[in-house]
């Protein structure tokens, strides 16, 4: 095959120079997994911490594990994580396309230029004669048998329309070398590395061969992905030396571990990103927590911004270590940015649940989520914490015993008893009136507040723990309905 030269060229000629790039490049499978996330958000705060460009480009050559509607879901996940990327394939570029089945008719072109070269060789062998080589072991390299094919014996085995796939051609001796960012230089025997297929029989790349050409052509400078990939980088090295080109700095991540035995997984049921903002986490509490799987920025603090993190990230505070997912610690979190959002802003977010909850049309919103934000860990939380104030729950009568409260099943009786009439007697129902009236009246009887208080908490909620206290739940009910609970109470406790 005639290479032409000149298509080369102008391909280098399109490489935008001087500038760091970077790049995220999933496949579209179904769904963004945490791992995928971080990677994205790394490659993200290094661009905009070196003041470079993000790329997003779209790995759609493994065709049988594409799942209809995946591409959408990468471009709303990064979107709504704020990620925003400056070439991509909705925004375009100087390098495009940026979705690789688009880019086919480029790989075939440099799989050629690396035979040329020394750095790939056709491979003839039948599919019975490499699982011959296979059948007494298993992870057996191929033996290189078509590496030693003369230049007639490919045209002829050409001319007769044998199908061929293009395998990389390793040194059979030395080493090779390559420096990671996270994990310093590593050095491998090159006797360890396999002759892999960059180009299969129908003409596609294998994801080995396309990264490493789509890289070049896009100007990547820093590779960020998972240490999984640790073991194909001097492969990858050995393409960009045989090619002639730099190699990009590589940022090798450590997985991230549901426990210290087992990765995430989304089959043994590990929230992938959308799963945990349907668990009713915000996206900022997530980015920010994703962050600091695996890497630190030194010192004590851990709430950062997306726009402090660009500020501060550093590739060397990237740990070799995995990080455990830890959903308690990402509760916390997500609980200290609901305390740190506005009113209105919470209420933005907070209205849908409390609507699923609430239908009485006379019970505040708006107070409701006053209420609850300070004590709100996760929004889907909201639903079950305020469902008693659209309707008092059955509930059992020993919730009136409480031992700190200093309450029994015959002093909550006489609490209510008592205050029902004082509370009938308000004209001011607001919380400030209530509970001034309802601590008066333990005054009066020479008893600590809570064993007034805690029988009518219980009486107009029917549940031990509630995102209020006494006066603030009858404030939100109305005087009337808190009547009518008090009154049910008594009724209960009168049995």
């Amino acid at each position: 095959m005639t290479i032409d030269k000149d298509f080369f060229a102008q391909m280098e000629a399109r490489i935008p120079k001087g500038e760091v790039r970077t790049r995220f490049a999933p496949s579209p499978t179904g769904y963004m997994h945490v791992g995928n996330l971080r990677t994205a958000l790394y490659t993200y705060l290094i661009a905009r911490h070196l003041g470079g460009k993000f790329l997003l480009r779209i790995e759609d050559t493994d065709q049988e594990r594409l799942v209809e509607g995946a591409t959408d879901i990468i471009y709303n996940t990064l979107r709504q994580c704020g990620l925003n990327w400056d070439e991509g394939p909705d925004l375009g570029g100087p390098v495009g396309p940026y979705i690789q089945t688009e880019r086919r008719d480029l790989y075939g072109k440099y799989a050629e230029l690396l035979i040329e070269r020394g750095g790939a060789y056709r491979c003839f062998c039948t599919k019975e004669r490499l699982e011959e080589l296979h059948k007494n072991n298993p992870t057996a390299k191929y033996d290189g048998l078509c590496a030693t094919l003369t230049q007639a014996e490919i045209e002829e085995k050409l001319a007769a329309g044998i199908p061929y796939v293009i395998r990389q051609k390793i040194p059979r001796e030395g080493t090779t070398t390559f420096v990671d960012a996270t994990f310093g230089e590593i050095t491998v025997p090159n006797d360890t590395l396999d002759d892999n297929v960059l180009i299969k029989s129908d003409g596609l790349p294998t994801y080995n061969f396309a990264n490493v050409i789509d890289d070049h052509l896009m100007g990547i400078t820093h590779v960020v992905r998972g240490s999984e990939y640790l073991s194909s980088s001097p492969k990858y090295n050995l393409l960009y030396e045989a090619f002639g080109w730099d190699i990009p700095t590589y940022v090798h991540c450590s997985p991230v571990m549901r426990d210290a035995q087992h990765k995430m997984s989304k089959r043994h049921g590990d929230p992938s990103y959308e799963d945990l903002i349907a668990q009713g986490y915000l996206c900022e509490a997530v980015v920010n927590y994703v962050a600091l799987l695996g890497w630190s920025p030194g010192g004590e603090q851990e709430i950062f911004s997306l726009e402090d993190l660009v500020k501060i990230f550093d590739l060397k505070g990237i740990s070799k270590s995995p990080a455990v997912f830890d959903i308690v610690k990402l509760k916390w979190m997500n609980a200290e940015y609901i305390k740190a959002m506005s009113p209105e802003a919470f209420y933005a977010v907070a209205e849908p649940y409390l609507k699923q909850a609430i239908t009485n049309p006379a019970i505040d919103l708006k107070a409701v989520a006053a209420l609850v934000q300070p004590r709100c860990e996760v929004l889907t939380d909201l639903a079950e914490r305020v469902d008693f104030l659209d309707a008092l729950p059955d509930y059992d009568v020993q919730m009136y015993v409480h031992k700190k409260s200093k309450t029994t099943l015959e002093n909550s009786l006489h609490s209510l008893q008592t205050a029902l009439p004082v509370l009938e007697a308000l004209e001011t129902w607001n919380n400030s009136a209530i509970f001034e009236a309802l601590a008066g009246l333990a005054a009066a009887q020479e008893v600590k507040n809570s064993v007034m208080l805690w029988p009518v908490r219980v009486a107009v909620s029917g549940k031990m723990s509630t995102p209020g206290g006494a006066t603030e739940l009858c404030e939100l009910l109305g005087k009337e309905e808190s009547l009518n609970r008090i009154r049910k109470g008594i009724e209960l406790l009168s049995k």
